[in-house]
């Protein structure tokens, strides 16, 4: 890449963060090192949301770290064996949760509270769009940020503490209010993801924990702010008891209209991330990051919120994803 241009460099480095895998062929992870001449490189690695989560990204950046001073020594990283693999968790969820055919099972119980909290859920829960929705979506977006000033965001975090929430509740209230006001109706439904990793032996672990729950809240222009909260904090608790039904398993067994043209059960997502940040540091190196922006939408939209420390004080950020398919960005803009 030693005669590329920044633009090329950066086209090439989202190419590859784009590209997809062919998980018949090839592993879930890859990377590419870019040359820029002299001693200055470009490290691009991804791996498919198969086989790894955001808390991933730490031991990984790790094993990279110890990877790389030992063949700067030349030697071979030493490794030392994990407590757990994927496959202890694997085996562990199928024994917790039991047989479908056993009504007294963890996940009978589970399956049916689903089934009770999105029964007659609507086929698409979203903002009237600025175009028809496609019946093959190109899966193009585009992305406008997000910013929660520090005293906005202290505000944000007393208001969760005086009505015995998270921050992550209130950012879920505030998202289906303000969607109930731009149009998506009064039966809201937001796909949000839960870690999944509740035992410290699973810290070091790469693999893929996350799983995703259905938030239906009733939202009705005459109801408080601290009305919508209080039945979005019911309902999260009540997900995070019955969260161990893998998404893909609901969708199954709910079977709700399968299209080609939506995500089924939610179109809207919400993320708050609070997962540790890899500190990647190879020794002898001087290490930055590099945004890479991909310009995919796997939702209509995607609203992804993280706190941040900088010197202005203690913030949120983040940024909406939308699909272009059906969402001019002026009015994005004016969403966030």
């Amino acid at each position: 890449a030693a005669g590329w241009s920044q633009d090329e460099l950066m086209r090439q480095v989202a190419a590859v963060a784009a590209e997809p895998f062919c998980l018949d062929e090839q592993i879930p992870l890859r990377a590419r090192l870019f040359r820029l001449g002299g001693d200055g490189f470009v490290l691009v690695a991804g791996a498919h949301h198969i086989a790894a989560d955001g808390w991933s990204l730490t031991p990984l950046v790790a094993d990279l770290a110890r990877a790389y001073q030992a063949r700067r020594a030349g030697g071979v990283p030493d490794w030392a064996p994990l407590p757990v693999q994927y496959a202890d968790y694997t085996l562990w969820q199928q024994e917790c949760l039991g047989s479908e055919s056993d009504p007294g099972s963890v996940i009978s119980a589970q399956l049916a509270y689903w089934r009770s909290e999105l029964a007659d859920l609507p086929e698409v829960v979203s903002l009237p769009s600025d175009r028809p929705r496609p019946a093959v979506p190109s899966y193009r977006g585009d992305g406008v940020p997000v910013r929660i000033e520090p005293r906005l965001w202290a505000g944000l975090k007393a208001v969760a503490a005086a009505y015995n929430a998270t921050a992550s509740m209130v950012l879920q209230a505030v998202v289906a209010t303000v969607l109930h006001r731009a149009g998506a109706g009064e039966d809201i439904a937001l796909g949000t993801p839960i870690a999944g990793r509740m035992d410290a032996a699973l810290d070091d672990l790469v693999g893929f924990f996350v799983n995703t729950w259905v938030l239906r809240v009733g939202v009705t222009p005459h109801m408080r702010f601290s009305e919508v909260l209080e039945r979005v904090r019911h309902k999260a608790l009540n997900a995070y008891s019955n969260q161990d039904v893998p998404f893909e398993l609901l969708v199954e067994r709910l079977n709700p209209v399968r299209s080609t043209s939506h995500h089924p059960l939610f179109q809207i997502a919400m993320v708050f991330q609070n997962n540790e940040l890899p500190q990647v540091s190879l020794e002898g190196a001087r290490i930055a990051p590099v945004d890479v922006v991909t310009h995919t939408a796997k939702f209509d939209l995607d609203f992804d919120f993280r706190e941040v420390a900088d010197a202005d004080g203690v913030s949120a950020a983040g940024v909406l994803t939308f699909a272009t398919d059906l969402f001019d960005r002026d009015r994005m803009v004016r969403l966030v």
